[in-house]
Parts: C-alpha cells; sequence; structure tokens
C-alpha cells in the first residue's frame, strides 16, 4: 500500500490505491489569465482568494500555487500567497514553480508538508530541487521528461519517472513521497495518447508502486466539448491506477466523473460522496408535508 501524505498545520489529504480520487484545484495559476496576473503582480490578491473558496466549495482537496508572471519578484508573489492562503483556510496546497529560488521562498513559510510541482529527470534540476523536498519534508511531482525531451514511447517516461524515484531515494525521499506525472499527450493530436496513458498509469501503479497525478486538461487540447473528454478520461484513468489529478473542479463534468469512478471502485462506502454531492435537497417544507401523508396513509 503506497499513501502520500500532503497536510496544511491542521489537515491531512491523502493519495492511495484505495483511496478516493484527489482533486488539485488548478485555477490559482496566472498562465493564460492576463487580469490575474497583473493583479498578483501589483500585490492584489483579491482574485486569488476568490479563486480558492470557489475551488473549495466545488469539491477541491488541494490548492495548486503558481506565480509564474513574466518580470513579476515570483518567489515574494509565492510565498505572499502561500501565507494568504494558509490564513484563511486549512486546505493543503501544491507549490508549483518551474524557478527554483520561487520553490523554496515557498516552502520556507509554508506550514505543513506541501506537495512540490515539480522535478524533472534533468540532472541538473533534481540535484536542486531534491534536496529542497528532503530538506522541508515535502512530497514532489515527478515529471516524465528529461534533457532529451518528452518522449512519445511511454517507456521511455516510465524509465524517466524510475529514475526519478530512484534519485530520490538516494536524497532519503521514499518513493511514498513521489507522485509521477506521466505526461498525458493530446488526443486530437495523437490519437493512442490515450491508450499509452492507461499502460503507463497501470506499470506506475504495479511497477513502481507510486502515486500519480497529471494536468488532465492536457488530453481534451484542440477538440470541442473538452469536459466530457476530460471526464471520460479520468474515470478511465482512476480505473488504470491514477490517485489524483491537477484540474478545475468548477466543471461539474469533472467532478460527477471522479466521484462516480470512485463508487465504481468501491471508494466511497455506500456511496456518501456520491449522495452528499448530487442528492436534491427537499424543497421548503416538502419533507414535513411527506411525513404527515405517510401517517394519514397507514
Amino acid at each position: 500500500m503506497t499513501d502520500t501524505i500532503i497536510s496544511s498545520a491542521s489537515k491531512e489529504v491523502v493519495l492511495g490505491f484505495e483511496r478516493p480520487f484527489v482533486i488539485i484545484g488548478e485555477r490559482i495559476n496566472p498562465t493564460g489569465r492576463k487580469i490575474l496576473a497583473a493583479e498578483m503582480k501589483e500585490g492584489d490578491y483579491s482574485r486569488v482568494k476568490a479563486d480558492a473558496l470557489a475551488q473549495i466549495a466545488a469539491g477541491a482537496h488541494i490548492l495548486d500555487v503558481n506565480a509564474g508572471i513574466p518580470l513579476a519578484d515570483e518567489p515574494k508573489i509565492l510565498a505572499e500567497v502561500i501565507q494568504l492562503l494558509q490564513s484563511m483556510t486549512d486546505m493543503p496546497l501544491c507549490i508549483d514553480s518551474s524557478i527554483v529560488a520561487a520553490l523554496q521562498a515557498g516552502l520556507e513559510v509554508y506550514k505543513g508538508k506541501a506537495l512540490v510541482n515539480s522535478v524533472t529527470g534533468e540532472d541538473e534540476q533534481m540535484e536542486q530541487v531534491l534536496p529542497l523536498v528532503k530538506k522541508y519534508g515535502a512530497a514532489v511531482v515527478a515529471i516524465s521528461n528529461d534533457e532529451t525531451g518528452i518522449s512519445q514511447d511511454p517507456d521511455v517516461r516510465f524509465e524517466v519517472a524510475k529514475k526519478i524515484v530512484q534519485r530520490a531515494a538516494d536524497y532519503g525521499i521514499p518513493a511514498c513521497d513521489v507522485v509521477v506525472d506521466p505526461l498525458v499527450m493530446p488526443v486530437g493530436a495523437v490519437n493512442t495518447s490515450g491508450v499509452q496513458a492507461m499502460k503507463l498509469i497501470h506499470r506506475l501503479r504495479t511497477e513502481l508502486k507510486v502515486n500519480t497525478t497529471c494536468g488532465a486538461s492536457n488530453i481534451s487540447f484542440g477538440l470541442p466539448n473538452r469536459d466530457g473528454i476530460n471526464g471520460a478520461f479520468l474515470s478511465m484513468a482512476i480505473h488504470a491506477g491514477m490517485t489524483s489529478a491537477i484540474t478545475n473542479p468548477l466543471h461539474t463534468e469533472v467532478i460527477a466523473a471522479t466521484l462516480g469512478a470512485d463508487v465504481m471502485m468501491g471508494r466511497d462506502p455506500d456511496c456518501m460522496n456520491w449522495i452528499k454531492r448530487f442528492r436534491e435537497a427537499p424543497a421548503e417544507g416538502e419533507g414535513a408535508r411527506g411525513r404527515r401523508q405517510t401517517r394519514r396513509r397507514a
């Protein structure tokens, strides 16, 4: 059994093969969001707060936090946003940056066990990121590419993931604290990418015995009705062994697919998570009327 524990100061979220699927909310990210990027650059985090609360209400379990804004002080902004979020919610966070200095700034202020997003199989990056992960007792997302780029061969991506897991062990980071991203390719561009992803996810679970995550919306890039494709992908990926995804919890198709897959996989005892999410509350006064009518019929 492989469990990856991510925590804030007071709340734990666990990724695991027999546990409910974990949604990592992707919305706190200025990439492609000009207004959010401009506000964050000026120190206005009101939209960050709103995005955080909306994702929590929609069903996110962890919040991804990215401050990658061109010509901005990313380490400073990332640290400030993490402190803000931890002052308003107990939701665990995923610290997301390709800048090592920003990762360090975020980890320095984080209270709990963060998920670091991410490290690749490039030797230089592993030498920079993995010691930080070990120092701050974090878990890390391992991206299955290296100096040669992203291979179209899923077997090559598996070997890159294996290399990162082994290198992490050299730094004293157990495999349970390495969450592998198998790199899901757009199915509209590579028609076999869905099949490849399922096979790779299965190998990562059964051979490396690691938890997995991905940017779920990559699978539908360029296609119409992206939420439908994303939902279908996630339900199948969960069956293959995927345990989390970085995605938008505000998309109801995505939430329905993941909760439904949990039901089918036996990871939602008595279907209570599904019922809690989708059961319609009775109209005001309807419950009392129904009980009175039942008594009269009896």
